[in-house]
């Protein structure tokens, strides 16, 4: 049993799949392409922003041989569907070179791997852009892909390519992995790679800066939930009170406080 760095944190994710070996073998398994870069770049984006959200790209690399571009976005929290998706267009926008050619120089193709909770529940996901004739069959004019990997969701029917790296990537979520229950040797690469021993003092300050970050927003959205249940239940008593219910009555119905509902007066 291996003491790992977690690969729930954005610093150590790019750390272990920025190594070009580990790279190209993920998107190999992972999209079932031949894919060669000689450079995978970390927090990568583009100086012209389209649309007004910065969009920055975890991990990015392009083969030229092939004519593909992949991208691998790490995610530890919710909104993930629609935030990579306008991920995905942002990078087929940027290949336009002029109005006269819609027709993107490169296939793009997104890998998003989500470490915490979903509410589908679902290992993989996949958003299919190649049209379809009215009986399912594709037209085979367009490859790009966005494939959603949530990896806490691994079980027996998972396709076995895909449930090796994800498996590991979720046994990492402990922080510790048993290295023989692997044998791909880019796997190994990544264990090795986020061993807490090679955890530099730089990873690790940035560690708890990220966990700091995710904590102080979690307890944001739990207070904007509470908030948002208390202002529907002062709306509720309200119109108790125009009903003429008792202010005894509107508290056991509501919880809220006596002070409260009186407040309401």
């Amino acid at each position: 049993m291996k003491q790992v760095a977690s690969l729930q944190y954005g610093v150590i994710f790019k750390k272990a799949f920025s190594q070009i070996d580990v790279f190209n073998a993920f998107v190999r398994d992972i999209l079932g392409i031949e894919f060669r870069c000689d450079k995978v770049e970390t927090e990568k984006s583009f100086e012209q922003r389209i649309g007004n959200v910065r969009v920055e790209f975890d991990l990015y690399a392009e083969d030229l041989e092939n004519r593909v571009i992949v991208e691998i976005q790490h995610q530890n929290g919710s909104d993930y569907y629609d935030r990579f998706l306008h991920y995905h267009c942002v990078a087929l926008l940027e290949q336009a070179a002029n109005y006269r050619n819609y027709k993107p120089n490169l296939t793009v193709y997104t890998i998003v791997v989500l470490t915490s909770a979903d509410k589908h529940k679902t290992d993989v996901a996949t958003i299919d852009f190649d049209p379809k004739d009215r009986y399912g069959n594709s037209l085979g004019e367009i490859k790009h892909k966005v494939i959603y990997l949530a990896v806490k969701y691994v079980d027996e029917n998972t396709p076995e390519i895909y449930r090796e790296w994800l498996s590991a990537i979720n046994e990492s979520l402990s922080e510790q992995i048993e290295e023989t229950h692997y044998h791909r040797p880019e796997l190994q690469t990544v264990i090795n790679s986020i061993a807490k021993n090679l955890v530099s003092p730089e990873d690790k300050y940035l560690m708890i800066e990220e966990y700091n970050f995710e904590s102080d927003k979690k307890e944001r959205f739990e207070e904007g939930i509470k908030k948002g249940e208390k202002d529907k239940a002062l709306a509720i008593a309200k119109g108790m009170l125009s009903e003429g219910l008792k202010i005894e009555t509107i508290a056991k119905l509501t919880g809220l406080t006596l002070t409260e509902i009186e407040h309401l007066h």
